[in-house]
């Protein structure tokens, strides 16, 4: 990261760099391999990514697991050869020549018929369409494995052919690459579309929609955790909680340009009472009729509207993801309402609001970007500047670092994202803070100034989480599913040994209930070793075994998710046990 203050764009590194160019090469080499075992391939874009490579093929039948095995093997005798990467340049007409048996060639070369030249890149007679860049030789991608097989639309479009897309990463050494092997392993035993089934906290039905999430007791519990203590939070902050409708009619959407800018990510229009009415897919609009509803003075101000507000966006089939993209999702947004000079230190806040938030959920590293003012934008410039300049005087009062990215911001406005890390080390952009400069003006917004005159208020939208959907989906993978106690939505089950101890464990459940804990009775018939394996796959922090001992001296004797027996205790111990853990969570969260 740049240290704070700096407008630099980022700099490249050279490791990272070669890396780029690495695995775009191995996608070559890879296409190179397929073609040479299917000839009848038509072959489409294959570009690297953060983590790898892929390529899209149109092939007559799937791939399986053998071909990776023979295409893999292809790829490491091309490796072995140490075969030069060349680049040509031609002009179109010569292209198409060249690609004539290959249509997704010919229709990328259509798009780019007012370049003067095109270029190719060869290698071991293999020839691709490419601007590059690659690194010399083949004999430089150390270390490749391919992954896995996925369906993916050409161009992105579901009305086009559907292809099959190779994934592969590659990697500077045999170490590096197992090493990343290792952490894919692990992010697949953490995905949370597994652990949502295993531990019963959501599902997706073909009946509802697809991209429609419906929550379990269990899935409903951790959700309302995080809720009240997002509310909490926001109360003490200075926040006012608000509540908006699911739907308003069309002119609300023409005046916010949501119907101009964003109609095809939004639902379909109902009729109303012979009124055009459409689902939402923000909440904005909303804040903005609460602003409006009185005249506001320069006293009033700020004003901090936040919502947990559900909205709906339409996200092709495809690129649906479990709970990190979705079609109705619950954005924790909020609005603050400013005069110009109180900016700086309303961003200021947010930025706290932000990281006591983010370190009680267990995140303490992160990176911030801020983006600038793009070539097109609304609003004068002068206020950019003043909104880009509190914006880093905000972050250079913290002591944070942050990356800029030049004329990256909304056309409405410049912003701060922060993208926090999780136990695997991903990235996940969850917080952003956004000026807005269009939607002020194109409802009019204003205020009462000390001199009696009319002044626009300057508005950020913020959400610190993103969605609750998406963040629940990175704390089910960061946690792995063993959620801390805090956030646990079952913190302790009692399991009677027999049944003439249902009794006892009821009351048990009953009297922890009572003291604030979240505890559940396994009284199946099964057997005790069952119940605590079950407990344990289901992730939850205790277990209370409750038998003929137990019940005569009024204990527990109790076991956690990690194996370790506590032994025995009473009820009273027990209850005192998890009391100071939760208060030891919350005191460790605010003095990391």
């Amino acid at each position: 990261m740049l240290d704070h203050g700096t407008l630099e764009s980022g700099r490249v590194d050279p490791k990272e760099a070669f890396r780029h160019r690495m695995r775009h090469s191995a996608a070559h080499v890879m296409a190179d391999a397929v073609l040479k075992l299917f000839p009848e391939a038509k072959i489409a874009i294959g570009p690297p990514t953060q983590d790898g490579f892929y390529y899209d093929f149109d092939v007559s039948r799937p791939f399986t697991p053998e071909d990776l095995e023979r295409i893999e093997g292809l790829m490491r005798e091309s490796i072995s050869g140490a075969y030069p990467f060349e680049r040509e340049e031609l002009d179109a007409a010569a292209a198409r020549t060249m690609f004539a048996d290959q249509p997704y060639k010919l229709e990328i070369i259509e798009g780019l018929e007012d370049a003067e030249t095109l270029s190719i890149y060869r290698h071991n007679g293999f020839v691709d369409l490419c601007q590059g860049p690659h690194v010399d030789n083949t004999a430089q991608i150390a270390a490749v494995k391919l992954l896995t097989v996925a369906g993916a639309y050409w161009r992105g479009d579901e009305h086009r052919p559907m292809l099959q897309r190779i994934y592969g990463t590659a990697f500077e050494s045999g170490d590096e690459l197992e090493a990343h092997l290792a952490r894919l392993e692990e992010a697949e035993r953490r995905d949370h579309r597994t652990l949502g089934r295993q531990l019963g906290l959501y599902s997706v039905h073909d009946e509802i929609g697809p991209g429609l999430i419906v929550w379990h007791p269990n899935g409903g519990r951790v959700r309302s955790v995080v809720e009240d203590y997002w509310k909490d939070l926001h109360y003490r902050l200075g926040y006012e909680v608000v509540y908006s409708p699911h739907i308003g009619r069309a002119a609300l959407w023409e005046t916010s340009g949501h119907l101009d800018f964003y109609q095809e990510s939004m639902y379909s229009s109902m009729d109303v009472d012979e009124q055009e009415y459409y689902l939402k897919p923000m909440n904005c609009p909303f804040h903005i009729a609460i602003y409006r509803s009185a005249l506001r003075s320069y006293r009033e101000l700020p004003l901090r509207f936040a919502e947990l507000g559900t909205v709906y966006r339409y996200e092709r089939s495809g690129a649906l993801h479990g709970l990190m993209r979705v079609r109705g999702f619950t954005q924790d947004d909020a609005h603050i309402f400013c005069r110009p000079e109180q900016v700086e230190d309303e961003i200021g806040g947010v930025l706290d609001l932000t990281f006591e938030l983010l370190r009680d959920f267990g995140f303490s590293e992160y990176s911030i970007a801020l983006s600038t003012r793009p070539e097109k934008f609304v609003g004068e410039p002068e206020m950019w500047d003043h909104a880009t300049a509190s914006l880093q005087g905000a972050l250079a009062r913290k002591g944070l670092s942050y990356t800029v990215d030049e004329g990256g911001g909304a056309f409405y406005g410049p912003k701060i994202d922060i993208h926090i890390t999780d136990a695997l080390g991903r990235a996940w952009q969850c917080t952003t803070v956004q000026f807005d400069f269009n939607l002020p003006e194109r409802f009019d917004l204003t205020y009462q100034d000390d001199q009696g005159g009319r002044q626009r208020p300057y508005m950020v939208h913020r959400a610190i989480l993103g969605s609750m959907e998406r963040f629940l989906g990175v704390l089910i993978e960061h946690y792995g599913g063993a959620f801390p106690l805090w956030l646990a939505p079952v913190q302790a089950v009692v399991i009677p040994i027999a049944d003439r101890h249902h009794e006892y464990a009821a009351g048990v459940r009953d009297t922890l209930s009572a003291g604030g804990l979240r505890v559940d009775v396994d009284d199946r018939n099964e057997r005790m070793n069952l119940k605590i394996r079950n407990a344990q796959m289901t992730k939850v922090p205790y277990m209370l075994v409750v038998g003929d001992r137990e019940m005569e001296a009024g204990a527990v004797a109790v076991r956690q998710r990690d194996g370790e027996d506590l032994g025995a205790m009473p009820v009273a111990d027990f209850q005192e046990l998890l009391a100071g853990e939760k208060r030891r969570i919350k005191t460790d969260s605010h003095d990391s």
